[in-house]
């Protein structure tokens, strides 16, 4: 039974289903011509600033596919990889463009729409968050299906050589995820911290205060960093999944004649396609009253996502059945592994960032002792956090893998794994709507204090922002355990590829004992922490020259703090372009570079000592920083609701102190730290060839 029309089928009904939602967007007014103005404003500062990073990026993978080309004519590669490559870059580019587009349009929707209620409000800006989802899934199974039947039909590969070609493109899609979050994150949060340093510090002017120089490039970098960078950093990690699933398929069952190594393909292709039609699906169910509580809203979105993963929950048992037969079953376990891990992440993530629960709270209360105080609660929140997800997928991983036959056959319990993670982004359509919906209810908040609306408009764009950090920090605790269990099965596929190389299996010695492994872990533990640094200073950078330029700006524009005076906006937006372009290359090149310089050193075997701890460090890393950072902004918008004095106290003084302090970590440097993990598997992955031939020891 050939189920892979199914791929390319549900690709056309995610892409017909973004059209229909995007034109259901578009009929809403975008309010009075004020609100219209601003939104303007915003759309044409966020694709100002994606056409130079895609000039810059562009340049980038002209050099990238030269060197391919050059590999490619040397005989390490075939000639299709440097074009795989690119289009891997330009779907993950695109699915990022089409993202911001959309939600740089529904914004003032949005803020009108809740003129008239939060059910109104909220549906705007979800059906926003709807299209950058869809097209993450509608262009990543379309890309899969371009190269599986041009490779597959017109090339006639056998399916071993189509999937390791498959995972080429992949790398494309990871440095095209990197550039678009480092860049787009150093944007967003050199204008918010910016921001709110001058003006709700220092000044005392509200947030989105249409007086404050950075606000409007406050409001781009939520859409070039939140939207853009998260649509092209989830389209890496949906595509990287399924072809680390269907690479470690087709070598599990290579020597299996019971089954053809082209179904245990078709089952990680066939689940995502299902799993776009239940997410469709799910969509439809959410909506809310009036309540602007967080456990109202919370339940509002979660009647979607727990319905889609419920249906690809049921909807997986046959597909395995079939495809593989009963004596396979264990496979099905390790998708229902995988779904749980992600439901449990996202809960573990909700608890310590949303202002519902007492981690968030508590935090907040440190805030009537001072920013010091708040900024040493709100560490130790973020690091007790990682405790639970390395825990839960731990479990998932050892389920997975025993489940799935890994007892007798290792190979298909790395195939269980890589299931496992195609399980948790299966339902990615729906996840990311969620996700991508909070940057539109943020700028929809900035656009109702800019023009001057009715409070009662704020209060309800307040109450979806604050949903949209929790659904973002849970949405960004998603992502980061799907890359880890996507690493896993990725450091197997390099295993694999370089034992069909050396066509030696002991060219591999990865006892912890080998100096060649330990080194390797040590460097690879080591890289998320620099990348990490880097990113982190360059938001510091950014923000000085916007913290300098606000300050100019207040100072000499007179009239300015009375009213009477208009800003110079695009200052400050080309101030955050210039330095997040100029920031954003060095941590890429460093990805990109570590794992061909470290395999040239210490060989395979040191590249998958550095895998490994890149991967474990990495992972841990990134929780600690997104939940961090995600509890310190709610801790603040529980404040600001007025618990503890409220908006202007002391209290919310030292909340604005740690907003700002978490800001990076969990907006630039944490979500970056998933797709490094990636990336570096799959360069080393591309250039494994290299290696081999000319390793030093």
């Amino acid at each position: 039974m050939d189920l892979m029309w199914l791929t390319p089928a549900a690709a056309v009904i995610a892409l017909l289903f973004v059209g229909f939602t995007a034109r259901r967007v578009l009929k809403y007014s975008p309010g009075s011509a004020k609100m219209a103005e601003i939104s303007g404003a915003i759309s044409r500062g966020a694709a100002a600033y994606l056409k130079r990073q895609y000039s810059v990026v562009a340049v980038f993978f002209i050099l990238m596919f030269v060197v391919l080309g050059i590999m490619a004519f040397a005989g390490y590669l075939t000639y299709y990889v440097p074009f795989a490559f690119v289009t891997g870059g330009f779907f993950s580019g695109l699915s990022g463009f089409i993202g911001m587009k959309i939600a740089t349009a529904a914004n003032a929707r949005t803020a009108n729409a809740a003129r008239e209620g939060l059910n109104r409000g909220l549906r705007v800006a979800f059906s926003a968050g709807a299209v950058m989802g869809f097209t993450v899934v509608g262009l990543g199974l379309l890309d899969l299906s371009i190269w599986y039947y041009l490779l597959r039909y017109a090339f006639r590969l056998p399916i071993e050589e189509v999937t390791g070609a498959m995972l080429t493109f992949g790398m494309g899609a990871s440095s095209m995820a990197l550039f678009a979050r480092v860049g787009g994150g150093i944007f967003t949060k050199a204008a918010d911290v910016g921001a709110d340093l001058v003006g709700k510090v220092e000044a005392g002017i509200p947030e989105d205060d249409p007086r404050n120089p950075a606000v409007i490039a406050d409001n781009v970098g939520d859409n070039v960093g939140d939207v853009a960078g998260m649509g092209a950093d989830l389209y890496e990690s949906y595509v990287g999944s399924i072809i680390s699933a269907s690479a470690l398929g087709v070598a599990a069952f290579a020597n299996i004649d019971a089954v053809d190594g082209i179904r245990a393909v078709t089952i990680p292709m066939a689940m995502a396609a299902l799993g776009v039609l239940f997410s469709i699906l799910g969509t439809f169910l959410v909506r809310t009253g009036e309540k602007t509580d967080q456990k109202t809203l919370l339940g509002a979105l979660r009647r979607g996502t727990y319905f889609s993963a419920i249906a690809i929950a049921v909807a997986a048992f046959p597909l395995v059945w079939f495809m593989l037969g009963k004596e396979y079953m264990g496979i099905y376990g390790a998708v229902i592994s995988g779904l749980i891990a992600g439901v449990l992440i996202g809960a573990c993530t909700e608890y310590f960032t949303s202002d519902s629960y007492k981690p968030t709270k508590r935090l907040a209360g440190s805030s009537q002792t001072g920013a010091g105080t708040l900024v040493i609660s709100g560490l130790s929140l973020g690091m007790l956090s990682t405790f639970a997800p390395i825990l839960i997928i731990a479990v998932s991983v050892l389920v997975s893998f025993f489940l799935s036959g890994g007892a007798h056959n290792s190979d298909l319990g790395l195939y269980g794994i890589a299931i496992s993670a195609v399980g948790m982004l299966s339902t990615l359509g729906i996840t990311l709507a969620t996700d991508a919906y909070g940057p539109v209810a943020d700028n929809a908040g900035g656009i109702a204090e800019m023009a001057g609306l009715d409070p009662e408009v704020r209060r309800r764009t307040d109450a979806l922002d604050s949903l949209g950090n929790t659904t973002a920090a849970t949405g960004k605790g998603f992502a980061i355990g799907s890359a880890a269990l996507t690493a896993l099965a990725l450091i197997a596929s390099y295993r694999d590829k370089v034992v069909s190389l050396a066509g030696d299996a002991s060219i591999l010695d990865l006892s912890i004992m080998n100096p060649r492994v330990l080194v390797g872990l040590f460097i690879g533990a080591c890289l998320p922490f620099v990348f990490a640094a880097l990113t982190m200073d360059s938001v510091g950078k950014a923000a000085q020259s916007i913290v300098v330029e606000v300050r100019r700006q207040f100072r000499e524009i007179k009239g300015l703090m009375e009213g009477k005076a208009k800003p110079d906006y695009e200052r400050c937006v080309g101030l955050c372009t210039s330095s997040a372009l100029r920031q954003m290359i060095l941590p890429t090149v460093i990805a990109v570079a570590s794992p061909v310089a470290t395999g040239l050193l210490l060989g395979v075997s040191g590249v998958c000592g550095m895998l490994g701890g890149a991967t474990v460090s990495g992972f841990l890393l990134a929780v600690f920083m997104a939940n961090a950072g995600g509890a310190w902004d709610n801790a603040k918008k529980h404040i600001e609701g007025g618990a503890y004095g409220g908006k202007g106290s002391d209290a919310h003084k030292a909340a604005v102190v740690g907003d700002t302090v978490g800001d990076p970590l969990k907006d630039t440097s944490g979500p970056s730290i998933n797709i490094l993990i990636k990336l570096l598997s799959m360069v080393s992955i591309v250039f494994a060839a290299v290696v081999v031939q000319y390793h030093l020891l």
